[in-house]
């Protein structure tokens, strides 16, 4: 792990396995020296790396209880915590450069999966409030688990099932539900086969063979609905931004992942079409990987003005 996380990231640096370990003892059963001399798990076993994962968020972030069904997407937690730092950032800038905190800010997160990553670190750093939603009844299952089993999660992270596959904001939102952030981490791969390839890549990544039920037995795991969709993330984030404009008014700053640099031409162009007041593009680099993130509001200066004066003050 390097140093170029977001500054308020906690992960900076190499993992220290000792203070993990003292928080965490099983994760000392996968944790081993590396032929660097360096202490590391091995990232092709998805029992080592739920491990880490529940290392971590008691470490940091407070939770005491985590645990994903098999086969449900596990992860990397910081590059997870980049995206919530940065979307501080941008509520700051519509705030004077002050990053709203507490229960004021309200957070949907779209596809909060079975581990509802990103409400656990938002609420335990800046201390919002959200509601997950998911078309997968086992995923919200298992978040919600997750949340009773951990104490002031309840009142603080909601979740919500879109009954609708291929809905995202339309069915799932009343007209009285405001938002300040929206947040999305869209199924990346167009097909199954596409997923199945990606697995592959990732498992040569690690020095391992692939077994034939690859995407099942990929170490960070994922479902179907987790990992691919029809037309993949460019036409789920259009999807995403068409939508966005039934509900402009009732959400301050949508925002989406897109991993492909490829699909970004085609967001910003939908975005055009959706007559965004402002798009923002936001470059974050995880070690060697580069991802990103856009950002879009519908509501002017005056408005954003006047949302911020009535919910965060």
């Amino acid at each position: 792990m390097t140093a170029l996380f977001h500054p308020r990231n906690r992960h900076q640096g190499r993992y220290d396995f000792d203070a993990l370990i003292d928080a965490t003892p099983d994760l000392a059963a996968f944790v081993f020296l590396n032929p660097y001399g360096n202490q590391s798990i091995n990232f092709a076993d998805a029992k080592a790396v739920k491990t880490l994962n529940r290392a971590l968020l008691k470490s940091f972030y407070g939770i005491e209880q985590w645990d994903i069904p098999a086969n449900y997407l596990c992860p990397p937690i910081p590059g997870r915590a980049d995206y919530v730092h940065y979307l501080a950032d941008l509520l700051a800038s519509s705030n004077a450069q002050i990053i709203p905190r507490g229960a004021a800010v309200r957070v949907l997160d779209i596809g909060v999966g079975a581990n509802a990553i990103y409400p656990l670190i938002g609420h335990a750093e800046y201390g919002w409030q959200f509601l997950g939603s998911d078309i997968d009844a086992m995923a919200l299952n298992s978040a919600r688990t997750i949340i009773h089993a951990n104490s002031g999660l309840a009142t603080a992270i909601k979740l919500r099932q879109q009954k609708s596959p291929q809905r995202i904001f339309q069915g799932l939102l009343s007209a009285n539900d405001y938002f300040d952030l929206t947040l999305c981490n869209p199924p990346f791969h167009a097909s199954q086969d596409e997923a199945l390839r990606g697995t592959q890549r990732k498992w040569r990544g690690l020095g391992k063979a692939a077994p034939k039920q690859a995407v099942s037995a990929l170490n960070f795991g994922g479902q179907n609905t987790e990992l691919w969709c029809e037309g993949g993330e460019a036409l789920f984030i259009r999807r995403m931004i068409e939508e966005s404009t039934t509900v402009s008014h009732q959400v301050l700053w949508f925002s989406t992942l897109v991993s492909k640099a490829s699909t970004l031409p085609s967001v910003l162009s939908a975005l055009k079409k959706a007559n965004a007041f402002k798009v923002k593009t936001v470059e974050m680099t995880q070690g060697q990987k580069q991802s990103r993130f856009v950002a879009w509001t519908y509501l002017d200066v005056a408005e954003q003005k006047a949302w911020r004066n009535e919910r965060w003050r």
